[in-house]
């Protein structure tokens, strides 16, 4: 089935400053056409030529597929490793250059609300995996069929993946976009995500989980 097409609503200037202190530019895009109907977006950070991205002679951007997490992103929350992985992709696509898409699929899609519903199964001990299927919902229902839309609408169909998560390679290349190159983030571990982060591991992340203390 030929990918949806999306095309480019609006694009704004944005500086983008974060509560360490670290600073960044962005050029924010918003989109018509994605098949989600959703208000997802794109920030285009660091060097780029060209209108809509990356020309033929430069490198494949950076892109970092970033699913929104309002407790770790707004709030800091350290029951997960999102909102440092964020500050994280920025900083590291503003140095290469390249795209944080930020994706309206809260709790591994299954929404907000739910996924506090999954934080009080976690606190009984399932993992963040059986909490969402003891509510109904698949272990995670993203999908990356908009990212891909929003990567054409760019102008950049071959990209280098910011990502432990396999299943974004497989889904993106699936809808028609080349990953050149995976590049791992960081470990972002704490006491609160310690549980957490294993069982991403189990399901097939490719996290350096270090053990833990005896």
């Amino acid at each position: 089935m030929p990918l949806p097409t999306a095309t480019i609503r609006t694009q704004v200037s944005m500086p983008v400053r974060f509560s360490d202190g670290n600073t960044s530019f962005a050029r924010v895009f918003s989109f018509d056409g994605l098949i989600d109907g959703r208000e997802h977006v794109a920030f285009g950070l660091g060097d780029r030529t060209g209108p809509l991205g990356f020309t033929e002679n430069q490198l494949e951007p950076l892109v970092r597929p970033h699913s929104e997490c309002l407790t770790g992103d707004v709030f800091g929350s350290q029951r997960c490793d999102c909102g440092a992985q964020l500050r994280e992709a920025v900083e590291l696509i503003a140095d290469s250059g390249g795209y944080l898409l930020y994706l309206r699929q809260e709790g591994r899609g299954i929404g907000l609300y739910p996924k506090l519903d999954a934080y009080a199964l976690q606190d009984e001990g399932m993992d963040t995996y059986e909490a969402n299927l003891a509510l109904g919902h698949h272990e995670d229902e993203r999908s990356y069929l908009v990212a891909a839309q929003m990567l054409r609408a760019l102008g950049a169909p071959r990209v280098a993946l910011l990502s432990n998560n396999p299943d974004k390679a497989r889904q993106l290349g699936r809808f028609g976009v080349t990953v050149t190159e995976r590049v791992p983030t960081g470990v972002h571990l704490s006491a609160a995500n310690a549980r957490y982060l294993a069982a991403k591991v189990r399901r097939g992340h490719t996290l350096d989980v270090p053990p833990p203390a005896a």
